[in-house]
């Protein structure tokens, strides 16, 4: 199935220059894992990174450094590659509500983050990630029929959707698709006869903007920490 909605370019760019958040990174490096279009853009922008960071490195390195130093300095950058080991082992797997999902590579390789499963309002399901910044990063399970209140952002929101469907008013989104929103977007996110695995970060509280819901705002950054 086509994905139809992707990182802008200038978010890819910073993904592969290493100028995202820890969150962003996982998110946008996830979408990357299962999007053909995306990861054929990211290495281009590499090439062409390495291929300027090179050409500074080497004129500088020509002018101050002896060729001995040189050789030392290339030593050292190696040997801190092949150092760098994977410290915990990947789970692909991930089950939850008697269904089994399959993680991309990126994410697979941060399951050890993953949090425990608890259950939210309705038909929604939530498990923390842990990372290293100040972000709110959850994987978010909708069961068939699952909607969350109308709402806003405070801040940015970017979701992936990892497996299943789910729309709002303005579209249908699969697996694969990308989906970033700042406080300008109003939504109502929901399921109708499939389910829905996302990963979404956050980094400013909900905002609910309809009805009752609208009660749950003094504690919507307890209820998406």
């Amino acid at each position: 199935m086509m994905i139809k909605s992707h990182p802008g370019e200038g978010l890819l760019y910073q993904y592969a220059s290493g100028d995202l958040s820890a969150a962003m990174t996982l998110v946008v490096g996830t979408h990357i894992d299962m999007c053909k279009a995306c990861r054929q853009t990211v290495c281009e922008i590499e090439q062409k990174l390495c291929e300027e960071n090179l050409d500074t490195l080497v004129s500088v390195a020509s002018t101050t450094m002896s060729k001995s130093q040189c050789d030392q300095m290339l030593e050292a950058i190696f040997a801190s590659s092949a150092c760098n080991k994977q410290a915990h082992q990947p789970n692909e797997m991930l089950s939850l509500e008697g269904r089994r999902f399959t993680l991309p590579r990126t994410l697979a390789h941060n399951s050890h983050r993953i949090g425990e499963w608890s259950k939210l309002v309705g038909k929604l399901w939530r498990a923390p990630l842990t990372l290293d910044n100040g972000n709110q990063t959850n994987l978010i399970y909708m069961a068939p029929g699952a909607k969350l209140p109308e709402h806003t952002h405070k801040g940015k929101e970017a979701t992936l959707v990892i497996d299943g469907v789910f729309n709002d008013e303005q579209s249908e989104y699969r697996d694969g698709d990308f989906i970033l929103l700042d406080p300008s977007r109003t939504h109502t996110p929901e399921t109708q006869d499939e389910d829905c695995l996302t990963l979404a970060t956050l980094d400013a509280p909900l905002h609910f903007t309809s009805g009752i819901s609208r009660l749950l705002n003094p504690f919507s950054q307890l209820f998406f920490r």
